[in-house]
């Protein structure tokens, strides 16, 4: 039984621990199931959990499938028989193979990579699996040669052999030598290694050792998830064209490769950076996404299709306007359904491969995060909304709306209040209309007025919605302290089409700081927020233009910037995507127009912020590296200002949406202290 509205209690941090999230949904073969990842918290160990559950698409109750504790990437076999996954339960990730008919049952594992295997892939017969496994040159010299340990008599010979490999590993990677950009990302030092594509057969590969995978794949390059052809014949993939160059991802064209052999045919040209090659079920085309290789960041993602027999390529979405996040063919290949953001929401359309008009098949206050196609055209999704985090639902065929099939957070959603979220339009000082949303806080009184938290999203191409995952508890929590929590998405933000993605104009901070203040005049001119205390945050460009208004504004009473980029000099020499940087200011390399660079930094107004600020960054974030929080600290703090710094160990640029969760319940215990103090003096 649901709580009364009295016995509710307002969200916390800490509630991190009680979130459930859904992901991955896949659709069996023959329909009536779901296959879907269930993540949880655990406190106590301070990680998650993840295990995949089967949903009927009838609405009948979840099953849980798996109880590994680290599983995810759920593939159904043809006949739908079994399921493949990867799973972390023996320390390396490995694939698994589980029967479906015994919910709960044994899964085996089918790989013994030695640096882990992902992106298990099904031929279309069922008997073989083909996977993404990281090696380096050595490596696979080595397992080329057909060289093998010879068995360990006994334990302790087998426990020696062990050591002297990890030491022999921990000597080859001690002194790093650096040739190419990017040597590190995420929160890793790059160790050679790189994806191959690699195929098993299933039967036996679940005897033991009578089967041994064979590697199609041979360049220090990482290949993106194999995606087999209708046929059984060819494996495609993407991956850079030349190892050589610097961030191989902007260099990125499709490959098929025949299985038989591994022979290789380069697919796309490079007048594009491509990925995710898909082909329909009949054979007749390959769907993949790709950007103009110039300046790729400030185009929408292209949603394109080939003839799998060659032809020129067919963009599908640009008189859509609006980009892609995920997508699959129907059964019939005669459409490609996606997902897309859309105005603060992400939605799912459908359009033919020879083009025309793209049309809506799942509408509504929903934040997509992955889709999946049934046999008979039904929509499984999981996603987020306004009033929940994310959940699975299933669209059947021929249906108006969609079905809710989990209630993964109903416990803990019915002992919280939850607060709604209200849309507001206004006008930017050019006259361009910009869209927003508000909650009120826990408590409110008409007539009171009450402090403001405004949050400023990353990217600068990230879309803001009321459904995203993992920012929804962080407004839920700021609306649960008290504080009007504001949001918005100025020029510059995906989702309001290709020429409002490129607003920027090559200045970050000119030209979108008139959109956002806007949006504070307006969320005032409401009557309920008291103007002398706002406070202000955002990570990563959140974090840039965080520093950047209180550089250019007294008008917030606190801050907190996170992960920002706050010199664009030292960012393009450390960060793992350099030419991100150029691309967005237009284009100039810094010793080309150094002026700019500098213009351009918030660390060039850092000696004119008096709002008291906090910085947060991580000490593994490797995407905006945090020397670029530590000079703010410094230039704030030897020029007067009130400054304090935190530093997270382990982490990196994704500690608000992953990071562990003792850390992220941290963060935001830390950042609405730092409000309370100074916009509510003497309430801290």
């Amino acid at each position: 039984m649901a709580a009364a509205p009295q016995d509710k209690r307002p969200i916390t941090a800490e509630d991190v621990y009680n979130l459930a999230d859904i992901e991955e949904p896949r659709v069996s073969p023959d329909g009536r199931w779901i296959a879907y990842v269930h993540t949880t918290v655990d406190k106590v160990q301070n990680e998650y959990k993840r295990h995949i559950w089967l949903a009927p698409t009838d609405g009948g109750a979840p099953v849980q499938l798996t109880r590994g504790g680290a599983d995810s990437s759920p593939r159904w076999s043809p006949d739908g028989a079994m399921l493949a996954f990867v799973s972390k339960r023996d320390e390396k990730p490995q694939v698994y193979v589980i029967a479906v008919s015994a919910p709960g049952g044994e899964a085996r594992a089918l790989t013994k990579a030695p640096n882990g295997a992902s992106a298990p892939a099904w031929s279309p017969d069922g008997t073989h699996i083909a996977y993404l496994a990281k090696m380096d040159a050595r490596e696979r010299a080595k397992e080329d040669s057909g060289e093998e340990e010879p068995p360990a008599a006994d334990k302790f010979e087998a426990e020696q052999r062990a050591a002297r490999e990890k030491y022999e590993e921990e000597q080859r990677h001690d002194a790093r030598v650096v040739r190419k950009i990017p040597y590190r990302a995420g929160t890793t030092y790059h160790d050679g290694r790189y994806n191959q594509v690699y195929v098993i057969p299933v039967a036996e590969g679940l005897k033991g050792d009578a089967a041994k995978p064979r590697r199609l794949t041979d360049i220090d390059a990482d290949h993106d998830p194999p995606q087999w052809t209708p046929d059984g014949a060819y494996l495609l993939t993407g991956r850079t064209v030349d190892p050589e160059r610097d961030e191989p991802w902007r260099h990125s064209s499709l490959y098929r490769i025949r299985v038989a052999d591994g022979e290789i045919e380069q697919l796309t040209d490079e007048s594009h950076t491509d990925y995710r090659p898909l082909p329909s079920p009949d054979g007749q085309w390959i769907a993949y996404e790709r950007y103009p290789a110039a300046a790729m960041s400030l185009y929408i993602a292209r949603l394109t299709v080939i003839p799998a027999a060659g032809g020129a390529p067919r963009d599908l979405n640009l008189a859509f306007d609006r980009s892609l996040a995920d997508v699959r063919w129907t059964a019939d290949s005669r459409a490609l359904v996606f997902s897309a953001p859309n105005a603060g929401r992400v939605e799912v359309f459908k359009v033919a491969p020879e083009g025309g008009a793209v049309e809506p098949v799942v509408t509504g206050d929903y934040y997509t995060l992955g889709i999946d196609v049934g046999p008979e055209g039904g929509v499984a999704f999981a996603a987020g909304t306004p009033a929940s985090p994310p959940e699975l639902f299933w669209q059947a065929p021929g249906a108006a709306a969609p079905q809710q099939l989990t209630e993964a957070n109903r416990a803990w959603l019915d002992t919280v209040i939850v607060q709604p979220t209200h849309e507001i339009r206004f006008t930017a000082p050019d006259g361009k209309e910009i869209q927003g949303w508000y909650l009120l806080p826990v408590g409110y009184e008409e007539g009171k007025t009450y402090p403001l938290a405004f949050n400023v999203h990353g990217g600068p191409h990230a879309m803001y919605g009321p459904g995203q995952r993992g920012i929804w508890h962080e407004w839920q929590v700021h609306a649960a302290r008290g504080y009007v929590a504001f949001y918005t998405n100025p020029r510059g933000s995906d989702g309001y089409g290709e020429t409002f993605l490129q607003g920027g104009d090559g200045r970050w901070g000119e030209a979108d700081m008139p959109d956002l203040m806007a949006g504070i005049d307006a969320i005032i001119a409401k009557g309920f927020v008291d103007p002398a205390r706002m406070a202000v945050t955002g990570g990563s460009y959140g974090g840039f233009m965080t520093a950047w208004l209180i550089g250019h504004t007294d008008r917030f009473a606190a801050a907190v910037s996170q992960r920002g980029v706050y010199n664009m000099f030292s960012m393009y020499g450390t960060t793992d995507i350099p030419t991100f940087n150029a691309d967005e200011l237009g284009g100039p390399l810094p010793w080309e127009d150094p002026e700019r660079y500098w213009k351009y930094s918030p660390l060039a107004y850092a000696h004119q912020i008096k709002t008291p600020l906090l910085i947060l960054h991580s000490e593994n974030d490797f995407r905006v590296p945090i020397p670029e929080g530590e000079q703010l600290f410094a230039y704030i703090r030897r020029s007067g200002g009130t400054v304090e710094m935190v530093r997270f160990p382990r982490e990196g640029h994704e500690l608000s949406r992953s990071g562990e969760p003792k850390h992220r319940a941290e963060r935001l215990n830390r950042m609405v202290a730092w409000f309370d103090r100074y916009c509510k003096p003497g309430q801290e």
